[in-house]
């Protein structure tokens, strides 16, 4: 059986699975009152989405790895692969445990912004030593034929800002319905064809598995969504786009492949800034997007405006990709 069709039972199994079981965990949720949190600041046109039930995130990361395991269980033998498993993995349960706080707590608190710091913090460093055979501790520059090797402790440094970075952007992403999978979906789609062409097949067959449990959830989630994705799945989108930019040595193509991301966390801080040095605003709202809907933009056109400047986003970050792995062949000559 070739490898293409092989990627393509992955990506239809974990479709598949995750739209069998998403109804009844959706039922399931909603008996258990697992429903969105909204801040008291948020926007009134989003109050009304707290009967949403949230965690949708779960299964979009159980799924996906099962889907994996069932066809090549031999793939968690690749180190490589068990890092980008482990990664997607252990971020969700942060996410997981942010998310019952909040139900628990019956309020949009969940853990402290510094434990979660923490927790991460954990995580990433635990993931660095128990996997140091198979990362790259440099960062090579594009369009040149440069590769910067950074001092052990100070890549676990880096490494870590880049892991909460990357968390906590895609967590600020979340916010309408289908924005953040969506967004997610589209930049993976770069990373599939960097895997494949740099002949990571493991990881690549895992990518095809974690798109098609996307594009399961977005079934459920595009507008009016009936489940969320909640911190469970944001920061295990962070976890695994931090990860494949680790694995692969492309944490530059990975800011712009996930530009949005980027932007979204940008305009948040660039906020907090502001008001809390010169109490002054430089947006309407932050995260960005709820700033649109101030505006009088429909939800669903927002959406699909973030859609069209993250897949720009992937083809250029692709390109950044495609000759960063150029220039790491070039070295090695």
């Amino acid at each position: 059986m070739s490898f293409n069709i092989i990627c393509i039972i992955g990506f239809v199994l974990s479709c598949g699975l995750l739209m069998i079981v998403m109804p009844s965990f959706i039922k399931s949720l909603k008996k258990r009152n697992v429903n969105q949190v909204t801040s008291e600041y948020a926007l009134d046109e989003y109050k009304n989405k707290e009967k949403t039930p949230i965690m949708g995130g779960l299964l979009f990361v159980i799924m996906p790895v099962i889907a994996f395991i069932i066809i090549n269980a031999k793939g968690l033998q690749d180190r490589r692969t068990l890092f980008v498993i482990l990664s997607f993995v252990l971020y969700c349960m942060v996410g997981f445990i942010d998310d019952m706080l909040i139900i628990i707590r019956n309020k949009n608190d969940g853990l402290s912004p510094i434990t979660r710091l923490l927790m991460e913090l954990a995580i990433t460093v635990g993931l660095y030593f128990g996997f140091k055979d198979v990362i790259l501790t440099q960062i090579t520059i594009p369009f040149v034929n440069i590769g910067v090797q950074i001092n052990p402790i100070v890549f676990v440094i880096f490494m870590s800002l880049l892991y909460m970075a990357e968390a906590n952007a895609v967590n600020f992403t979340d916010g309408m319905d289908g924005l953040c999978a969506g967004v997610s979906f589209i930049g993976l789609i770069a990373f599939v064809i960097l895997m494949l062409i740099n002949n990571n097949l493991d990881i690549t067959l895992l990518l095809f598995c974690i798109l098609g449990g996307l594009l399961g959830y977005l079934y459920f989630n595009h507008h009016p969504a009936k489940i969320f994705m909640g911190d469970s799945g944001s920061l295990a989108l962070g976890g695994l786009f931090a990860s494949l930019a680790i694995v692969g040595d492309y944490t530059i193509a990975l800011f712009v492949i996930g530009g949005v991301f980027v932007i979204e966390m940008f305009c948040v801080c660039l906020q907090q800034i502001s008001v809390r040095l010169f109490h002054k605003r430089v947006f309407s709202y932050t995260p960005i997007h709820y700033a649109f809907v101030i505006k009088g933009h429909k939800e669903t056109k927002i959406v699909l405006g973030f859609y069209i400047v993250a897949a720009i986003f992937a083809i250029i970050g692709l390109f950044i990709g495609i000759n960063t792995l150029w220039n790491i062949s070039l070295m090695k000559i």
